[in-house]
C-alpha cells in the first residue's frame, strides 16, 4: 500500500505541477491578447492605407499611359519642361 500511495502522490504532484504552468500559461495569454488586437488594428489601418496609396499609383499609371495631355502636364510640373518661345517664370513662396 505504501508505494501505490507514494505513486499517487507523485502523479498528483506532477499533474498539480502542470495545472500551474497551464493556469500561467492562460493568464499570459489573456494579458497579451488585448495587445495583440491592437497590433492587428494597427495592420489593418495600415494595410488600408498602403491599398489606397496603390490604388491611386495604378490609376496614374494608367492615365500617364493613355492621356497624352496628362503626361504634358506632369513632364511640364516635374520637370519644369517648356515648349519652344515659352518663357517659364518661376516665383519663390
Amino acid at each position: 500500500m505504501n508505494a501505490r500511495r507514494l505513486v499517487i502522490t507523485v502523479y498528483a504532484i506532477v499533474l498539480l505541477g502542470f495545472a500551474v504552468a497551464a493556469a500561467e500559461l492562460l493568464t499570459d495569454a489573456r494579458i497579451e491578447y488585448p495587445h495583440l488586437q491592437r497590433v492587428e488594428a494597427a495592420s489593418r489601418t495600415r494595410l488600408a492605407e498602403a491599398q489606397a496609396r496603390l490604388a491611386e499609383q495604378q490609376r496614374i499609371l494608367e492615365r500617364l499611359k493613355t492621356d497624352r495631355g496628362y503626361v504634358e502636364k506632369v513632364i511640364r510640373k516635374q520637370l519644369n519642361y517648356a515648349k519652344p518661345g515659352e518663357v517659364i517664370f518661376r516665383f519663390e513662396d
